[in-house]
């Protein structure tokens, strides 16, 4: 699995239905498909390059106006996949410089994290996505600060061109017990 694509709808029926049409439409799994904050629904799909471009355009066809944002991302940066899943464990447990980004939707939350990541030496500690967030997204970071500053910077400007940045921030040196409930 190399690719990741994500559709966003503000249907859970709807949801249901697109998550169904995606898995028949090509050979792609299902990373994350569950209802999110505002009663939208999110679909995470992973496989090669064409299989998800298709089952993304399967839902784009399908959902018509149910569809919020969506996503292809070819080639995905490898450090995604355990962000999302929320199983990223640091070796000796501590962090060091911490960057943060928060988007208006989940979606674009899994573009700024790949483009970080493949920005800067950068460990993805966390990708959330909608749940308990109103909808928005979380990307959490930690590398040195020079390249926790790239890779903010690059996955900043990644929301902001899609228009949906909510803020960023950089921590240089984190308090241990920050991130306690992340680590």
């Amino acid at each position: 699995m190399d690719s990741i694509g994500v559709v966003e709808l503000s249907s859970v029926a709807v949801g249901y239905q697109i998550e169904d049409a995606m898995l028949k439409a090509a050979t792609v799994e299902i990373i994350v498909a569950r209802t999110i904050c505002s009663g939208k629904y999110l679909i995470v799909v992973g496989g090669g390059v064409a299989d998800v471009e298709t089952s993304v355009q399967v839902a784009l066809n399908e959902a018509e106006e149910a569809v919020i944002d969506h996503l292809v991302l070819p080639r995905v940066h490898d450090s995604v996949f355990p962000a999302l899943g929320q199983t990223v464990m640091l070796e000796d447990g501590s962090i060091g410089a911490l960057g943060v980004i928060e988007t208006f939707s989940g979606t674009s939350a899994l573009a700024v994290a790949d483009m970080a990541a493949k920005s800067a030496q950068v460990t993805l500690i966390r990708i959330h996505v909608a749940m308990a967030l109103g909808g928005k997204g979380l990307v959490m970071m930690t590398g040195t600060v020079a390249d926790v500053e790239a890779a903010v910077a690059a996955g900043s400007s990644e929301a902001s061109n899609r228009g949906l940045l909510v803020a960023r921030s950089v921590i240089s040196n984190p308090s241990s017990d920050l991130l306690v409930e992340y680590l």
